[in-house]
């Protein structure tokens, strides 16, 4: 008796309403998992594969699928009344398109790229990629910094060829020029076709006999240069400037990759940004915070002279306009510079200067002994209503036996 087959959303392991999309996804899976080229001599592997490429045949089409969903394995065993089209007991694969998924398979078999067009024109070079640590101060008006850097140019003997001089690269026989190679590989539906960039060439389409000495076959030559970076004002800690074509040279006469310089702002004693805004904080002593006065408040600018208001608070705010960091987009516009006032206390005091705050406490309100004179007033109060509770007892013995 044979054994029953199972289920083939099981199979798959997808649900009954998976789309697709995760139809195809989940036989991708397992058909580079369980395919006999990547398992040679295991017959349970070939068994799974056969398996999970029948229930993908079957649920990839809307028609086998609506007719499966209706009959089940029956729908293509003749069993359904004639309604399936029937497979005659050996399962059909004719009309199944696989070149698409066994493409990416076969494709990361061979390491390649499993599409596109010719590799072997114009191509821009790969970016370069360097970091720089700037002030903050730099940060917010802008400066000019410079990197040392290493880089790649067309070598000048061979102009880039890597041929030596007076030869010239000639087509590469394995791939006739085109880049490309097409492999080939039998499965159990044919013959599947899989596009690769060709390993004798790179891709390029040509190959180097005889190479060239100054370069030794690369076409390039490494130099160190000075590049000159400008940073714009009112960059931010973590964003890049591009400098076009300072990267690595293009391939096939194609136009330099860029250079990408990260900047890192290196943090300030006192100031801190966010966004356009910079934050600070300035202590005051009790005597302005009193009396008013003023100080100086450090800014990106310079010193500005503030003038503290008679009565100010702890954590009071100030705002200083258009002191703050100007806009990548428009240089004349700045951020506000905020300021929070702490009013400081003095930790060491001279004798005199404490006999000052008594003397000064007392012309106030006297607030230091406030709480002396109602513990004294407190006290006077109980022993008052403890005495009166007292005579007041005795009076009344003495009313009771008269």
């Amino acid at each position: 008796m044979a054994e029953a087959k199972r289920d083939y959303y099981e199979v798959l392991g997808v649900s009954k309403d998976a789309d697709d999309a995760t139809i195809k996804k989940a036989y991708r899976q397992l058909a580079k998992k369980y395919h006999p080229d990547m398992n040679p001599g295991d017959k349970e592997a070939e068994i799974k594969f056969k398996e999970a490429s029948e229930a993908y045949v079957v649920l990839s089409d809307a028609d086998k699928r609506r007719q499966y969903d209706q009959f089940g394995h029956a729908a293509f065993d003749g069993g359904a009344g004639g309604g399936a089209g029937g497979f005659g007991g050996g399962f059909n694969f004719n009309g199944a398109d696989f070149s698409d998924i066994f493409g990416d398979i076969f494709g990361d078999m061979f390491g390649g790229s499993r599409r596109g067009g010719a590799s072997n024109g114009p191509m821009k070079g790969a970016n370069i990629r360097k970091s720089i640590r700037i002030t903050f101060e730099e940060a917010v008006f802008g400066c000019e910094k410079e990197l040392d850097l290493v880089l790649k140019d067309p070598c000048e003997d061979c102009h880039g060829t890597g041929a030596k001089p007076g030869t010239s690269p000639e087509t590469c026989p394995k791939c006739g020029g085109k880049g490309q190679v097409v492999y080939t590989s039998q499965s159990f539906f044919g013959t599947v076709q899989n596009v690769q960039t060709c390993p004798n060439c790179g891709g390029s389409g040509k190959i180097v006999k005889e190479k060239c000495t100054k370069c030794a076959g690369t076409g390039y030559t490494s130099s160190r240069k000075k590049i000159k970076v400008t940073i714009p004002a009112g960059i931010d800690n973590g964003q890049s400037v591009r400098i076009r074509e300072k990267g690595e040279p293009g391939v096939n006469g194609g136009p330099r990759g860029d250079l990408l310089v990260e900047v890192n702002v290196s943090r300030h004693p006192i100031f801190q940004r966010q966004d356009m805004h910079i934050f600070s904080t300035v202590a005051i002593s009790f005597a302005v915070a009193t009396l008013g006065g003023d100080v100086k408040i450090p800014t990106v600018d310079g010193d500005v002279l503030y003038t503290v208001k008679p009565g100010t608070k702890t954590d009071t705010k100030v705002r200083l306009k258009g002191k703050g960091v100007p806009s990548l987009r428009n240089t004349q516009v700045r951020g506000d510079h905020y300021v929070t006032l702490v009013i400081q206390t003095p930790e060491r005091l001279s004798a005199e200067a404490k006999e000052a705050l008594r003397k000064f406490d007392e012309l106030s309100g006297n607030t230091l002994h406030q709480h002396d004179d109602l513990a004294t007033k407190s006290e006077k109060s109980e022993k008052k209503g403890k005495k009166k509770g007292f005579m007041d007892k005795m009076k009344e013995a003495f009313e009771d036996k008269e």
